[in-house]
């Protein structure tokens, strides 16, 4: 059994990467949290884009424990801000990790945008960095459009303002395992399932 780290401590990230390697029968790695391994400190995010913060939160997980390793930088990207709050989306209000201040910020933001020009995008960004190996990085974008009133309590972050297309609920209002199925994040990780899958083998 192969140990992969994912470098987060968000049990709902956990959870979700876990449910996809037994959905799609990946065999042989079992996946750990950085709650599972001597604490080292984190690194600050200061990538420009999703794929630099996701490598360099790797790179720190792998370089520290000696384990493969998985991180993920994801936000939310809104056509009428321009692609914000984009990399700054877990503290677009100024704190990190606020949810409900930054939804209603955003929410703020887009008052007096019409509903036609609402559009949007989850972007992941996922790498991993196996020592003394390749890294991999992989990007996946999930659109949509922002609804005017948060909806629905699954789900995180901007999930409650955001309906995806050929949808007519909130991400926040869809089960686990139909999210996963077609996430921002659920896309990014099954790209990277034949690179664990390689590792078991």
């Amino acid at each position: 059994m192969t140990r992969v780290l994912l470098a987060s401590r968000n049990a709902k990230k956990l959870a979700e990467l876990r449910r996809i390697l037994a959905a799609e029968q990946v065999d042989g790695v079992e996946i750990i949290g950085l709650d599972d391994v001597p604490a080292f400190p984190d690194a600050p995010e200061t990538g420009a884009t999703f794929e630099e913060n996701a490598l360099a939160k790797a790179r720190d997980a792998a370089r520290e424990t000696g384990l493969p390793s998985i991180a993920d930088d994801s936000g939310i990207a809104v056509d009428a801000l321009n692609g914000m709050p984009g990399v700054l989306s877990a503290r677009w209000s100024g704190g990190h990790g606020d949810d409900k201040a930054n939804l209603d910020l955003v929410l703020a933001q887009l008052n007096d945008v019409p509903d036609e020009r609402r559009g949007g995008g989850f972007v992941c960004a996922v790498a991993l960095v196996v020592p003394g190996r390749a890294e991999t990085v992989l990007r996946a974008e999930w659109r949509g459009r922002i609804v005017r009133e948060p909806s629905g309590a699954n789900g995180f972050g901007y999930d409650p303002i955001f309906v995806p297309d050929g949808h007519d609920r909130t991400s926040a209002e869809l089960t686990p395992d139909a999210k996963d199925a077609i996430s921002h994040r659920g896309q990014a990780l099954r790209l990277l399932l034949p690179h664990l899958a390689a590792l078991s083998g």
